[in-house]
């Protein structure tokens, strides 16, 4: 329009730009970067209309080019950037992220946004308030159980009449309700795991107790096996081999019956040691 400043008509080719690269050529970046560009030549502050509305509409063009490229956590700090307090953001900004925001299942981002922009004075006199008000309690406030806060902010909004102001107490008391018992059924839910894990611990501990009183019982017999083996006859053969090995010299003609005698000896200790065990007999 002729009505418009250079610095508003280069703005708002750079917005026509900035909406081509993201809906025609799908170049999320680029148009990122046409808007970076008209917001930074409109400088900060409202401005004229004309320039309030291009600066409004190349954020639009920002926020969906980020949510483009998976970066909607910058989406709030990158909107402030050229609006500097939540007080000045445009309805239809703060509506953007709001919505972005509890898409992604993050509304506690815009809990002091939404709270600061909706105390603000002049944003009292806006047609788009009601809508924004509503918006706020169904998406952010009532999400993160905030029920004391959204009844504070129904009563003391001098906006909305008794109707409306019960419309809201309505959906206000509704969400408290299933609140809590989603609640309720999510501690029945926790309670059911842990008697669940209970069970299954005491039944582990129980195999356990048995495999630890089976393995008693084997040491037992071992322990029972070894004591009848002949433990005096494998020592004094394990002190002749000291001696034939440490002591004797086995080239000696004297040494040959010592010699056979200790092998006659191993010999027997082996024999005892795979014969088959024969247990006592049980006195009664």
């Amino acid at each position: 329009p002729p009505a418009w400043s250079p610095v508003s008509a280069q703005a708002a080719s750079l917005l026509e730009e900035a909406a081509d690269l993201l809906v025609l050529h799908r170049d999320f970046a680029a148009a990122l970067e046409r808007c970076e560009a008209g917001c930074g030549s409109l400088g900060p502050g409202p401005g004229p209309e004309s320039s309030a509305e291009v600066k409004c509409s190349l954020c639009v063009v920002g926020i969906q080019a980020l949510a483009e490229m998976n970066r909607w956590r910058e989406v709030l700090s990158w909107v402030l950037q050229y609006y500097h307090v939540p007080e000045h953001l445009p309805p239809k900004i703060l509506e953007l992220c709001i919505l972005l925001y509890s898409k992604v299942r993050e509304p506690q981002v815009m809990l002091e946004v939404g709270r600061s922009w909706l105390r603000d004075l002049s944003n009292k006199s806006l047609p788009e308030y009601g809508s924004l008000l509503e918006l706020y309690l169904l998406h952010v406030l009532l999400p993160l159980g905030q029920f004391e806060g959204a009844e504070e902010l129904v009563y003391s909004c001098d906006v909305l009449n008794s109707e409306q102001k019960l419309a809201f107490l309505e959906t206000i008391c509704e969400r408290r309700c299933q609140w809590t018992q989603q609640e309720e059924m999510h501690s029945a839910d926790e309670e059911r795991q842990d008697k669940a894990t209970e069970t299954v611990l005491g039944a582990l501990s129980q195999k356990l107790l048995t495999m630890l009183t089976l393995l008693r019982r084997a040491l037992r017999s071992m322990s029972s096996h070894f004591y009848v083996l002949p433990y005096k006859k494998m020592l004094l053969a394990t002190f002749l081999l000291y001696l034939v090995v440490v002591r004797l010299d086995p080239a000696s003609p004297t040494s040959l019956p010592f010699l056979c005698k200790l092998v006659q000896l191993f010999r027997q200790a082996w024999a005892a040691v795979l014969s088959p065990i024969h247990r006592p007999p049980i006195r009664e």
